[in-house]
């Protein structure tokens, strides 16, 4: 079976540990939730079918030592774990952004987890598999997108089983909700999180695509 793959960029890490590295991205097509405010509906059917060499090869070629595969939901794709493999195979730190309904055990130990867990507002939290957090590896990170108070006392909750632990991310649904306002209650409350804004979204247009 080959990879669908929507897009093969270059930009700039936006909303991880790993913020504001230059990164090669590889968006596979496909996602089996619909969150309230998805980004990248766009990627959901359009696709070009290849192999995980070509993938490899491709991301290689930018001669960038960060790699990310996202989606849609990467982890929908069967090939997707042999690819992130491949590329750590080839010396690259490897990056997988997942919505957290899939199992991350399939990954690589040496590949990145960027756990989503979907919160209320989301209109997705049911899908969310908790399990996972009991799956994080030590270089896995934790993120929740977050749309207001209701979703900020969830996303405390949950995050509490592994801050202590895990790199977390609380990061604001733009024009949902003021990241003053989160940066207000994450200090209030000595949460133990990172407030994430979307770096690629602040360099750029927040509709470019490819970035």
């Amino acid at each position: 079976m080959s990879l669908k793959v929507h897009e093969i960029f270059a930009s700039i890490q936006g909303e991880s540990g790993f913020a504001g590295w230059p990164c090669a991205f590889l968006r596979l097509s496909g996602c089996n939730l619909s969150c309230r405010w998805c980004d990248t509906r766009y990627a959901l059917e359009s696709y070009t079918e290849m192999s995980v060499a070509a993938a490899t090869q491709a991301l290689c070629a930018f001669g960038l030592p960060l790699v990310e595969l996202t989606g849609g939901e990467p982890l929908l794709a069967p090939e997707a774990p042999a690819l992130a493999a491949a590329l750590a195979d080839a010396g690259l730190t490897v990056l997988v952004e997942t919505n957290g309904s899939r199992d991350i055990a399939v990954l690589d130990p040496r590949v990145v987890a960027i756990l989503d867990v979907k919160c209320p507002a989301s209109g997705m939290e049911a899908q969310n598999d908790y399990a996972n957090l009991d799956r994080l590896r030590p270089r896995d990170e934790v993120k929740f997108v977050l749309a207001g108070r209701e979703d900020y006392r969830f996303a405390v909750d949950v995050a509490k089983r592994v801050w202590a632990t895990r790199m977390v991310h609380f990061s604001p649904v733009a024009g949902e909700l003021d990241p003053a306002a989160l940066a207000a209650w994450m200090l209030a409350d000595r949460v133990r999180a990172r407030l994430a804004l979307q770096q690629h979204k602040i360099i750029w247009s927040p509709d470019a695509r490819g970035v």
